[in-house]
């Protein structure tokens, strides 16, 4: 796609970070400046836009994923390997799309469906977030919760400093600072890399399983609009659209930002594929059809691989890490999309205060609400993949309008053309139709 100007540049975000052209063809978004890229492109300025689609596709793989997963390869093996596969250029897509539109724009998801489409159905969107969001939090809290009592830690004492901790988080008036501890915090998922290979799946079943998925099962297709759900999130597209706006970027790193956005999703994938092969190739080969219900559940199904302790460990470490990041991104992706309905200041580079006060409460909140929730379920498992089949079911107003206002505003310069264009329609379309066979199919797994 070919980096041209159009003449047209966004219009500010509600949080007062103005985007105005230059004379030499820069572009200023909140202070921060780069020239557009002649030639290759400084290691210094691909690092700098490393954060959002990394950050994101951390949370990508949260607690409910991972219990998602789990589940998909203690009850069908190595199934769902290959969907999980086919769906890496689909979260690309989707995701892609939202760093033209915070970049090029200068504006928030909820902002833009404002703009283009009024107040109510802005508020539809920013509702149908809200419930996406709200039960991703309460998903990682129950994983933050389930860590804590395979430690002896009670819930009332784990979840509340999780909770805490998030809030301190974001309110350090820097984004950076803000993104660069939810990275590090969400790199802990890497853990499942090395219990996948410690699994050591064999490659004749691993290949056969691919290739011989139960697909007219009720529970596996129930499982499959889960897995959809846990990797196209609604709340991932509302929070990477701010979150390139809160960190500066520029049409100069448009390029930048796709590679790291692609990267991003083929690394949350193969995490997801790990925790399926680690799983089926224990727990699913031993006990295959198996329902897991807690993370210390997950923990002894690894136990022989690498002892109590290890399993322990391990698990604690990657599912902590995912929760974490993920619910600082869920919540942190409702309350700018309320913010930009009402007009409330919220950027994380200003600190709470007066201006503000309205945007970090309803973040607060958020995660409050979340925190208070999972004290009434201790069905960690169905509760998590309950959350991902309600992203599935609302994947299409979140991508109806993901696809609308690629073509409504976006310059006509960086939209996508011919073939692309209706690919990623189809893809699309696809995605939100399997979605949708969760509601006739939900009890499958009861």
């Amino acid at each position: 796609m070919p980096e041209v100007d159009s003449g047209r540049e966004g219009s500010s975000r509600a949080a007062g970070l103005a985007t105005t052209p230059d004379t030499d063809g820069l572009a200023r978004i909140g202070g921060a400046s780069e020239e557009r890229a002649r030639g290759p492109r400084p290691i210094w300025i691909a690092l700098a836009v490393w954060g959002p689609g990394l950050m994101v596709m951390l949370a990508d793989t949260d607690v409910g994923s991972l219990a998602t997963a789990a589940q998909s390869g203690a009850r069908f093996g190595y199934a769902m390997v290959l969907p999980l596969v086919v769906l890496v250029p689909v979260l690309y897509l989707v995701q892609e799309m939202t760093v033209r539109l915070g970049i090029l724009t200068g504006q928030g998801h909820a902002a833009l469906i404002r703009r283009y489409y009024g107040r109510g159905w802005a508020i539809t969107a920013s509702l149908a977030l809200l419930a996406s969001a709200l039960g991703a939090l309460v998903t990682e809290f129950a994983g933050v919760a389930g860590v804590g009592q395979m430690f002896g830690v009670p819930r009332w004492l784990s979840v509340p400093v999780a909770a805490a901790f998030l809030v301190g988080v974001a309110s350090t008036g820097s984004y950076r600072r803000s993104e660069r501890i939810g990275i590090a915090v969400g790199l802990a998922e890497l853990v499942f890399l090395p219990a996948m290979v410690l699994s050591h799946p064999r490659l004749p079943a691993l290949l056969s399983g691919m290739v011989t998925a139960p697909h007219a099962a009720p529970a596996f297709l129930f499982l499959l609009a889960a897995n959809v759900g846990a990797v196209v999130m609604p709340w991932m597209i509302f929070y990477q659209q701010g979150a390139v706006i809160d960190r500066g970027l520029t049409r100069g790193s448009i390029d930048a930002e796709r590679r790291n956005t692609m990267v991003g999703a083929i690394l949350t994938q193969l995490v997801m594929i790990a925790v399926v092969v680690a799983l089926a190739a224990t727990l699913g080969t031993s006990h295959p059809g198996s329902t897991l219900r807690t993370v210390g559940q997950m923990a002894a199904a690894l136990t022989p691989l690498l002892g109590i302790t290890g399993a322990r460990v391990l698990l604690g470490v990657g599912v902590l890490g995912a929760g974490l990041v993920a619910a600082l991104v869920a919540s942190l992706a409702g309350a700018w999309a309320l913010a930009e309905v009402f007009g409330w200041q919220h950027s994380l580079n200003r600190r709470p205060g007066r201006d503000t006060a309205p945007f970090y409460v309803t973040y607060t909140l958020a995660l409050v609400a979340g925190a208070l929730l999972v004290l009434t379920r201790t069905d960690l498992i169905s509760l998590a993949v309950d959350a991902e089949v309600l992203n599935a079911l609302l994947l299409p107003v979140v991508l109806g309008f993901l696809l609308l206002l690629e073509r409504r505003a976006i310059p006509p310069a960086y939209r996508r053309r011919g073939w692309r264009r209706w690919a990623t329609v189809a893809v699309c379309l696809l995605v939100a139709a399997v979605g949708a066979v969760a509601i006739p199919l939900s009890s499958g797994l009861r």
